[in-house]
């Protein structure tokens, strides 16, 4: 049987689960309140910090799945996006429009990745 590495689990979810080679990372937010732009580099920043307590870094991101509240934000967040990826490959993508848990959030993000 292979071997699940939870990191910082809590009650009802944990932020990231490592098995078989791979990284799952919950949804990631940024400061309710911020704008799209400083909500997606907080999250985005928050995704670097577990893929490398993971033991991966974001050149080996599989897969990122945005979620915004409102598409109309789709190039405010494109913007944070496209400097966090610039230097590494991207990985597949994809974005849609959701009502997010906290009506302050603007843009959630969930990442796949491999184990570096």
């Amino acid at each position: 049987m292979s071997t699940i590495i939870r990191i910082e689990p809590g009650p009802r979810m944990s932020e990231a689960v490592v098995h078989n080679g791979t990284v799952y990372l919950a949804g990631q937010v940024g400061e309710a309140g911020d704008s799209v732009f400083d909500q997606t580099r907080t999250a985005l920043a928050e995704i670097e910090r577990l893929l490398i307590l993971a033991g991966s870094t974001k050149a080996h991101m599989l897969s990122a799945m945005i979620w915004l509240a409102d598409m109309a934000d789709f190039d405010e967040m494109n913007r944070a996006w496209d400097a966090f990826v610039a230097d590494v490959p991207p990985p597949a993508r994809a974005t849609g429009q959701a009502s997010l848990a906290d009506p302050a959030w603007r843009v959630e993000i969930v990442v796949t990745a491999a184990v570096a």
